[in-house]
């Protein structure tokens, strides 16, 4: 399920410190999404996205405006650093979605295992795509505070909850496995212990 409260403040915590002493300039791009909590990669996308829903390249001009306009703490240097790593062929452009598997951050087998068995689970279509018909079955709203006092109905608290995962400008109520993936590879991120994101997966998911 979406991260604890206390999830999230060790994941910006950790982040924080790690800035203090980070060199590599993608590590500390990283650092600076995650130092916003398991969501920080996912609204980065979401920042580009507003540029073009559908791109699947960058120019130099189009990374710089996303960056700036999620507000990331980095010189102009450091931006043209980071271009210059993921644009290997010198064709003034970087692939998106290769650019957005070298950011996240990288998980052991065991945790990409329960990421994707969670994902398949709830994919009882099998066509790729989560909606609110495929959490029912695991999702309980009846305790959710604002479906207990009235102010949301069951299908509006089913879709804030998917909005959790979407990273598109627009959240429509869909979530991909790549969505699903990057947001639980922020949770990894505070979690220390393969063991203990495995017992995290299992009991949310009912794995």
């Amino acid at each position: 399920m979406p991260e604890t409260s206390r999830h999230k403040k060790e994941l910006i915590d950790k982040s924080k410190r790690r800035l203090l002493t980070a060199t590599d300039p993608v590590e500390k791009l990283r650092l600076l999404c995650l130092a916003r909590g398991s969501c920080g990669i996912k609204n980065l996308i979401r920042s580009f996205k507003f540029l073009d829903d559908d791109q699947n390249s960058l120019n130099f001009l189009q990374f710089k405006t996303g960056l700036r306009a999620f507000r990331l703490h980095l010189e102009l240097k450091e931006i043209k650093e980071i271009f210059e790593i993921f644009d290997k062929d010198k064709s003034g452009f970087i692939n998106f979605e290769e650019f957005i598997v070298k950011l996240r951050p990288q998980l052991s087998y065991l945790r990409r295992s329960l990421i994707q068995r969670a994902f398949r689970k709830l994919d009882k279509t099998g066509d790729g795509l989560l909606t609110v018909e495929n959490l029912r079955d695991v999702y309980d709203v009846k305790h959710h505070p604002k479906y207990m006092n009235g102010e949301w109905s069951e299908a509006q608290v089913f879709c804030k909850f998917l909005e959790t995962f979407d990273s598109s400008v627009r959240p429509d109520g869909v979530v991909t496995y790549e969505e699903f993936y990057n947001y639980y590879a922020g949770v990894s991120a505070s979690i220390d212990n393969d063991a203990y994101f495995d017992v995290m997966m299992r009991k949310a998911w009912k794995l």
